[in-house]
């Protein structure tokens, strides 16, 4: 009887224990999914994929063109040296000289004023040097005096001041003015005269010729990429 007592409180008490040790079990929730996230997920990547075609497909159709060395100012003969290659994807509409025709540029004539690293296009040269369709050529003997002390050169944008005797107070009106391009620029005689061929308009052409004759004038350059 004793062993048998002993044995229903070893069991009551070992049931016990297990009783508090035993903790309940958690159910974790089922996580919710969002439709809205998920196609954006999708639509990315779409996209990505897209993107990374378009650029393949880029690379690939890059044509060879010529493009600009280094500066070439306004009525300068080209030559090999101001010319180079370059590969570049560009569309139909932008017009461009083919890598093949760059030896037929050389001993052409810059039509404008040419930037290096930009694209070299057709329009931009031509086979005579100026004066163009429009423009009249006019020789200037400007003293040394009136020339800036950095010089002159080819496609620089002068204006032509007229200025009053030299005896005369200075005009308190405004002035009248003729923009011009330098064509070239001659080295000086024995008394610093320089003569400079600048490129006019049509129209001006005689009151420029008329101002070189008197000397009455004074020169004012302009920066590059003004319009005279």
């Amino acid at each position: 009887m004793t062993t048998t007592h002993n044995i229903t409180r070893t069991s009551t008490e070992t049931g016990r224990a297990r009783g508090v040790l035993t903790a309940p079990t958690l159910v974790a929730p089922r996580g919710r999914r969002r439709p809205g996230l998920i196609t954006a997920g999708v639509g990315l990547v779409m996209l990505g994929a897209l993107v990374a075609v378009w650029l393949v497909t880029a690379a690939g159709n890059r044509t060879p063109v010529v493009a600009v060395a280094r500066d070439v100012p306004y009525g300068a003969v080209i030559t090999a040296a101001d010319l180079t290659r370059a590969e570049v994807s560009v569309d139909s509409s932008v017009a461009t000289v083919p890598a093949g025709d760059a030896a037929g540029l050389v001993g052409k004539v810059a039509a404008t004023d040419l930037v290096a690293g930009s694209l070299l296009a057709p329009g931009q040269v031509t086979t005579a040097g100026p004066p163009g369709p429009g423009e009249v050529l006019v020789p200037l003997a400007v003293a040394a005096k009136k020339v800036p002390a950095g010089g002159l050169v080819t496609g620089d944008r002068l204006l032509i001041v007229d200025t009053p005797p030299a005896d005369a107070d200075p005009p308190t009106g405004a002035l009248h003015t003729i923009g011009v391009t330098v064509a070239r620029v001659g080295a000086p005689d024995l008394n610093g005269v320089v003569v400079i061929d600048v490129v006019a308009q049509e129209g001006d052409g005689p009151g420029v010729a008329a101002r070189a004759a008197t000397g009455r004038f004074a020169l004012v350059v302009q920066g590059h990429g003004a319009t005279s």
